[in-house]
């Protein structure tokens, strides 16, 4: 402390006024955030996860913990040059909001994306700095609020999990036509999911110069777009650019057809591609012309309805559906992102139970989810797919017949306590009967509402299809 304060005046002085000030209430943050969720990806999720910590820590640190433990900020005598001090604060000097902040941001950042983690740091450590340097915080109210804002980044992994990059687990290979050039295969692109300029299809084009690009006309039935193109082509193996309401349609025909399937991120958050381990389109042309392949599971819903609908991913009954809904009704005026949190947040405020039977036995239940596949964490919201290889569904859902479950379920989310909570129940199956007792409900399946119905059945199909995927050791 006494050495900073002996320092010469020099650059250095409003360099560390000005991001003192800058990180003043969060903004410099808040601004790093917001550059973060442009690029998109891990470090649009760094972002929000380091935004969420940034809160916490600060309510943390000002609302709680300086009240409890108040100290006397540096006395101004101790600087040879003055004027580098700011205005004391009246708040508590113990511990340093401003630096618990920085460290809850970058931490939280350096958990979803290590790469933007080390970008942000030496900002943190610099804004931690200033707090000393400007002389109204000692070195240990910094280091103090390094650790408060350190420990809270690292506790939102209790309810909120790391995503798991690596690809899930596939079944055994598959014996598949290699495909120089792209010869023999057909892709359908469907030009409304994902991004106008991200440049996949150039790139399917430009890697796989004999393949057939069909795009799908949105005003049209999908399906017998695809059955014709089928038809005219005779493919030996059919191809994906889209999101996963297109990717499953295709897959759909591929399993009907008996053929592989290669799967390209076309749409927007591309959670088959992604599971998969098909994010990057070269790797997937390799694949293809290697004649690189293994099998996946396919699920299946059939309903007392006559709809029978497969799913990659995830189905669902209860409030989800009702929130896609809406979520389309409201996309054309609000976007897609916001119409999506507005949705949601009006389904879980008039959400009912729904009466129903689970392979025969009764219960009341806010919502039911079935995934294809195991997904992790088991005790928490699921955010990865170790395997898509076990001929298993991941059925989850939250019961409302216990006393006062919705605030259970509330306090079991925010303390990371939901996988004891006798309200969570969590199994792995190979089908599953559901049966609703009042009105019919909606059905969502690879974020698609497909049906209204009261019985619901639920089975998986292992080793549905072969999706080409590049080996490890192909080189």
């Amino acid at each position: 402390m006494e050495r900073t304060g002996a320092l010469r005046p020099s650059w250095l002085d409003p360099a560390m006024r000005a991001l003192s000030r800058g990180a003043d209430r969060g903004v410099l943050w808040l601004a790093v955030a917001g550059i973060l969720a442009l690029v998109g990806g891990r470090p649009r999720r760094a972002a929000a996860r380091g935004v969420l910590a940034l809160w916490m820590s600060s309510a943390l640190a000002n609302g709680i913990l300086k009240p409890l433990f108040p100290r006397r900020r540096p006395p101004v005598q101790a600087w040879l040059n003055p004027k580098r001090g700011v205005p004391l604060p009246r708040s508590s000097s113990f511990p340093s909001g401003h630096s618990a902040s920085a460290a809850a941001f970058t931490t939280a950042v350096a958990m979803e994306s290590p790469a933007a983690g080390a970008v942000v740091a030496p900002l943190a450590a610099a804004v931690a700095y200033s707090r000393v340097h400007n002389g109204v915080h000692w070195p240990s109210d910094v280091l103090a609020g390094i650790a408060v804002g350190g420990v809270v980044a690292a506790g939102t992994r209790r309810w909120w999990a790391i995503r798991d990059e690596e690809p899930a687990d596939l079944g055994p290979q598959a014996a598949v036509p290699a495909l120089p050039g792209g010869d023999g295969l057909v892709v359908f692109v469907n030009p409304g999911s994902g991004s106008e300029d991200d440049g996949i299809v150039a790139t399917i084009g430009r890697c796989l110069p004999s393949v057939v690009i069909v795009e799908l006309d949105p005003q049209t039935d999908f399906g017998e777009q695809i059955e014709a193109a089928v038809t005219d082509n005779d493919p030996q193996a059919l191809g994906v650019c889209g999101g996963d309401g297109t990717v499953v349609t295709v897959a759909t025909a591929a399993a009907t057809h008996s053929l592989p399937l290669a799967v390209f991120p076309g749409g927007t958050l591309n959670h088959f591609a992604r599971d998969l381990g098909a994010a990057d389109t070269e790797d997937t042309a390799r694949a293809v012309e290697l004649g690189h392949a293994a099998f996946v599971d396919h699920a299946m819903v059939r309903t007392d309805t006559g709809i029978t609908a497969r799913f990659l991913n995830t189905a669902s009954l209860g409030g989800y559906p009702d929130a896609v809904r809406l979520r389309e009704k409201w996309e054309p005026r609000f976007g897609k992102w916001p119409a999506a949190g507005l949705a949601m947040v009006r389904v879980l405020a008039a959400a009912e139970p729904m009466l129903v039977t689970i392979d025969g036995a009764p219960a009341s239940v806010w919502m039911l989810f079935v995934g294809n596949g195991r997904y992790s964490p088991a005790d928490q919201v699921p955010m990865s797919r170790p395997h898509l290889d076990r001929g298993k569904l991941d059925v989850r859902y939250l019961r409302a017949d216990r006393r006062f479950s919705r605030s259970r379920l509330l306090f079991a989310a925010a303390t990371g306590t939901l996988g004891r909570s006798r309200i969570y129940v969590h199994d792995e199956v190979t089908s599953i009967s559901v049966r609703v007792l009042d009105s019919p409900v909606a059905v969502a399946t690879d974020g698609e509402v497909v049906a209204d119905a009261r019985q619901f059945e639920f089975r998986t199909e292992p080793a549905a299809t072969a999706v080409y995927r590049l080996n490890p050791n192909s080189g």
